[in-house]
């Protein structure tokens, strides 16, 4: 099963999600790190809001184990920060899988700092998808987005090539392969233009690249991309090609998010902590999934009227 049919099975909400306490979530993502070397104009994570830290290794395998015994199937290593500047990214992805036993671990990287030694300890742990996020055309817009020197954009394809060399070779020696896989965002109707050459040169080399709509990372952005002539999307409706409807929105139904200091969120971009449902240091997976909080956000969604909710902000319900 390649990427985006992953994708699309975790944003459509099959009718036993649609619930205020649906199963155990097909698919979680844990935020090993909340770093990251970019500071992207589209991403609020620049704007600081919360502490930027790594996650305390004994909790992560606590809580993999846990939620892997609640019944999540897929374990995404990553969140809102970069899980390739964690020393320790290859053990957890080895925890996971060996230990904890998922059966499907991905990952999800700007790419500049995956390098082949990297990359290939993550697979030969057990790494079963890497996507590399190309949201650049070229060296200046990377510079303009990314904030960042400009010399570190040619790292990123040249690490996405060198990925698929390593993830070809150990899949030789072991006969496991990992999914090599890239996405970019559509920012305005001309991105898709602008990226045309780079798309065409990867489109060969990765086994899928597909585009994704410009999110408005939970109203914390929108004035900052309009200012920029870029089109916003409503809420996070998954990937173009597969959109869906901003109401209810899917990811507080199938997907969990857990930020590095143990929070379980109800979104995709919770930067401000407003999002919260529950602390998983203390209190057990299923039950957080299942708080009265979730219970009464998600009867919200039901009903597509989040006004005086989490949600209430997000543009996508104005």
């Amino acid at each position: 099963m390649g990427i985006t049919e992953r994708i699309d099975q975790v944003t459509r909400i099959d009718p036993v999600y649609r619930t205020v306490a649906p199963p155990a979530p097909r698919s979680v993502k844990v935020e090993l790190t909340a770093r990251c070397n970019l500071a992207c104009t589209f991403c609020a994570r620049s704007m600081s809001l919360r502490q930027h830290a790594d996650m305390d290794r004994s909790f992560f395998e606590r809580l993999t184990v846990e939620m892997r015994q609640a019944g999540v199937e897929e374990l995404g290593l990553f969140y809102l920060g970069e899980s390739f500047l964690l020393p320790w990214l290859a053990d957890a992805v080895r925890f996971a899988k060996q230990e904890a036993g998922f059966p499907y671990v991905f990952l999800t990287t700007n790419g500049t700092v995956s390098t082949p030694e990297r990359v290939e300890a993550a697979i030969r742990a057990g790494l079963d998808s890497l996507k590399f996020s190309m949201n650049y055309a070229d060296a200046d817009q990377f510079q303009s987005v990314a904030q960042v020197k400009p010399k570190l954009y040619d790292s990123i394809e040249r690490n996405l090539l060198s990925s698929v060399a390593v993830r070809d070779r150990v899949y030789e020696e072991t006969g496991h392969r990992c999914g090599i896989y890239a996405s970019y965002i559509e920012y305005d109707g001309a991105q898709g233009k602008r990226m045309r050459e780079t798309v065409e040169r990867i489109a060969g080399i990765a086994d899928e690249v597909y585009a994704l709509p410009l999110y408005n990372q939970a109203s914390l952005v929108t004035e900052r991309e309009i200012a920029q002539g870029w089109a916003p999307t409503a809420g996070n409706r998954g990937r173009v090609g597969a959109l869906r409807e901003a109401l209810p929105c899917w990811s507080i139904f199938t997907e969990g998010h857990v930020t590095w200091d143990g929070q379980l969120s109800a979104c995709c971009f919770d930067h401000d902590g407003r999002f919260h449902m529950g602390d998983l240091t203390t209190t057990p997976f299923l039950d957080a999934w299942h708080s009265d909080r979730f219970r009464d956000l998600r009867e919200a969604h039901l009903r597509k009227s989040v006004a005086g909710t989490a949600c209430e902000a997000c543009v996508a319900y104005q």
